[in-house]
């Protein structure tokens, strides 16, 4: 056999090993990695994972009139209906609905590891989120209340930030009702409210509102101690609580900002005649530099009897409104369309009809603002108060 032949031959082999070679590493080593793209496009429709849309969310309305729906309300669908029906009928045009209640629970459902172990099992909404954008898709402005510090789920879980009893510091305040309370300075709970605000505004919550935003007040306070603000009280009995508050207003509103996020806070309706702190840390001053919207409870139910000399204050709903309105507008300097308050949509102290509902919204214009809120804690509102679309 000829030189040349036995080349032409070695070479022969030497491709055919190689085409060898090349078949087995296609074939084992690459199926491996192009399986993945083969299964993804004969099973895409059950492997894709679901896509969410973005959130739109609207711009606050000017004037605001909304009603407060709680998160056990919100749970059903044919209650929560019958509320959406009222504003899309009248000139209301915005829904306040709990986001975390007075317990400490959360109302829709989270996979977030910081809140998802509290999402309650009763009063929660499972289709929160489709919710707010079905009434999204009817123009209605969606503000989430947070009850801040009253909160028995995170006393619960994390003793050291609750409100102890001073006789006994290992065991955690009540207030009348039996509901505990977080310590206002504690940073740890300022940082979880921020968490669970971002994540309620993620799903659709245009603007996030901060109820109980205060030092306790209505159980024994001869016998209360605070294990992180303690020694700010202490030394600063008038201005202490104050000064707690004004740190934690502070980071709370950097925080969100980053986002950025609209914030309202609910105060005592008295922090807007009152120079002091009401012994709750409260000063409306301190709400209307760090929030963008500020709502004062001006129920005429809750001012002591003799206020303005009125011996009942529910009946003179009128003059309660107005004049703690007129101070506030005064206080506000130059930012007065910050002010949103809270009306009464209940009775109590007097029988209230639909123009004692009116005659509140009525004070507030006539203080030189437009948006108010009308709080029922049974959400049972008097539609014959409401102007008709």
């Amino acid at each position: 056999m000829s030189r040349k032949k036995r080349t032409l031959e070695s070479l022969f082999l030497l491709s055919t090993l190689l085409i060898v070679v090349i078949a087995v590493v296609f074939y084992v080593v690459v199926p491996p990695f192009t399986s993945i793209e083969y299964t993804t496009i004969v099973s895409a429709e059950a492997t894709a994972p679901k896509i969410i849309p973005p959130v739109v969310h609207i711009t606050t309305p000017v004037p605001v009139k909304a009603i407060y729906m709680s998160q056990c309300l919100a749970s059903d669908r044919s209650l929560r209906a019958k509320l959406v029906d009222l504003v899309n009928h009248t000139e209301l045009n915005t829904l306040v609905i709990d986001i975390k209640d007075y317990g400490g629970k959360i109302s829709f459902p989270t996979d977030n590891p910081m809140l998802k172990e509290r999402v309650s099992t009763t009063c929660f909404a499972s289709d929160m989120m489709e919710f707010i954008d079905a009434v999204h898709r009817d123009g209605i402005y969606v503000v989430g209340r947070v009850t801040v510090f009253q909160d028995s789920v995170m006393a619960k879980e994390h003793p050291e930030l609750a409100v102890k009893f001073n006789t006994d510091r290992n065991k955690n305040w009540t207030d009348r009702k039996g509901i505990n309370y977080i310590d206002p300075g504690a940073k740890g709970m300022w940082d979880y409210i921020i968490e669970l605000s971002r994540e309620s505004y993620r799903i659709g919550f245009d603007e996030i509102n901060f109820d109980y935003v205060r030092f306790p007040s209505d159980g024994d306070m001869t016998n209360i101690y605070y294990p992180t603000s303690e020694a700010v009280v202490e030394a600063d009995p008038v201005g202490g609580k104050s000064a707690v508050l004004r740190s934690f207003f502070s980071y709370l509103s950097r925080e969100l900002k980053k986002e950025p996020i609209i914030i309202s806070a609910d105060l005592f309706g008295m922090t807007t005649t009152n120079n002091d702190d009401l012994n709750i840390g409260q000063v409306l001053e301190d709400a209307l530099a760090n929030f963008d919207y500020v709502s004062p409870m001006v129920y005429p139910s809750h001012y002591p009897a003799n206020f303005l000399g009125f011996a009942n204050p529910a009946t003179k709903q009128y003059e309660v409104v107005k004049y703690s309105m007129d101070s506030a507008v005064r206080r506000a300097s130059t930012t007065p369309f910050k002010l949103r308050p809270w009306l009464q949509d209940f009775s109590l102290g007097a029988t209230y009809t639909p123009d004692m509902v009116r005659t509140q919204m009525q004070a507030v214009y006539d203080s030189g603002l437009n948006s108010w809120m009308l709080w029922n804690a049974s959400n049972r509102y008097t539609a014959a108060a409401l102007d008709e679309n």
